[in-house]
C-alpha cells in the first residue's frame, strides 16, 4: 500500500538545516573539479530628486562588462510615457527589455483610458513584473514623472519591493550619491539648484566607484514637458599627454639578428563593375 507522508508544522526559530547541505554540496563541487558559480558584479550609478516643479533623473553612462568597459556612452534612462521615465541600474539587457516592456504597456493602457497615465500606475506594473520573476531579472530602477497629483518618485527593487521618497539612488555608487543628497538636498528647491544637485551625486559615484563613469545624462520632468540633457557634463575629461615615450634608435641593445628572405609573385588585379541592368 501507499504510504501517506504528513508533513510536520516548523519549529519556531531558525532553521540551519540548508547550511550542511551547502557544505555538502560544496565539496562535492570542489572534488569533482567543478567551479561554483559566482554572483555578478555590474556598476552604475543612478539617482533623482523631486523638487518645486518636477522630478529630475540622472545616470552615469559606463557600461562594464566584468573588469571591461564595454560602452562609454550608453543610455540608462529610458523613456516609459511622455510624462514618465525610468533610470535602470543591473543588467543592461533586463533593464532595457524591462523598461520597454511597461512602456508597451503603459502606451496601451493611455490609449483605453484615453488619459496620461499616472505614475504609481508604472510603478505597480514593474513592481509586479519584477516580483513575478523573484529577483531572476536584474534590473534595479528609479521611476519619476509628473501626472495629475504632481510629481512622483519611486524605487524598484529586483525582487519587486518599492519606495517612495523625495530623493533615491542606487546602483554601485549610490552610497557616495546618497552622501551628497543627505548633506545639501532641501525641500522645494529651484531648478537649477536641483540639477546641479543630482549631477554632483551622480559624479560622486563617478569618482568613488570603478563601475560608474563617463558622463552625466539628466532628465527633467515638469507638468507640460520633458527636457532630456544627454550629455548634462562629462565628469571624466581626457587629459593631454605631458611625458614623451619615444626613445632614441639603440637605446635597447640589440643581442641577436636573423633575415629572411622570401620569394614572392606579384599577382595583378584588376577590379570589374557588375553590370545590373
Amino acid at each position: 500500500m501507499a504510504t501517506v507522508t504528513v508533513r510536520s508544522a516548523p519549529v519556531a526559530g531558525f532553521d540551519f538545516g540548508n547550511c550542511r547541505r551547502n557544505t555538502l554540496l560544496t565539496n562535492e563541487f570542489t572534488q569533482k573539479g567543478h567551479k561554483l558559480p559566482s554572483s555578478r558584479k555590474t556598476g552604475t550609478t543612478i539617482a533623482g530628486i523631486v523638487f518645486k516643479d518636477g522630478v529630475i533623473l540622472g545616470a552615469d553612462t559606463r557600461a562594464t562588462e566584468g573588469m571591461i568597459v564595454a560602452d562609454k556612452n550608453c543610455s540608462k534612462i529610458h523613456y516609459i510615457a511622455p510624462n514618465v521615465y525610468c533610470c535602470g541600474a543591473g543588467t543592461a539587457a533586463d533593464t532595457e527589455m524591462t523598461t520597454q516592456m511597461i512602456s508597451s504597456n503603459m502606451e496601451l493602457h493611455s490609449l483605453s483610458t484615453g488619459r496620461l497615465p499616472r505614475v504609481a500606475t508604472a510603478n505597480r506594473m514593474l513592481k509586479q513584473m519584477l516580483f513575478r520573476y523573484q529577483g531572476y531579472i536584474g534590473a534595479a530602477l528609479v521611476l519619476g514623472g509628473v501626472d495629475c497629483s504632481g510629481p512622483h518618485l519611486y524605487s524598484i527593487y529586483p525582487h519587486g519591493s518599492t519606495d517612495k521618497l523625495p530623493y533615491v539612488t542606487m546602483g554601485s555608487g549610490s552610497l557616495a550619491a546618497m552622501a551628497v543628497f543627505e548633506d545639501r538636498y532641501k525641500p522645494d528647491m529651484e531648478e537649477e539648484e536641483a540639477k546641479q544637485l543630482v549631477r554632483n551625486a551622480i559624479a560622486a559615484g563617478i569618482f568613488n566607484d570603478l563601475g560608474s563613469g563617463s558622463n552625466i545624462d539628466l532628465c527633467v520632468i515638469t507638468k507640460n514637458k520633458v527636457d532630456y540633457i544627454r550629455p548634462h557634463d562629462v565628469a571624466n575629461k581626457k587629459g593631454v599627454r605631458t611625458g614623451n615615450y619615444k626613445y632614441k634608435k639603440g637605446t635597447t641593445g640589440i643581442l641577436s639578428e636573423k633575415i629572411t628572405h622570401f620569394n614572392l609573385d606579384v599577382m595583378e588585379e584588376s577590379v570589374q563593375t557588375m553590370d545590373i541592368s
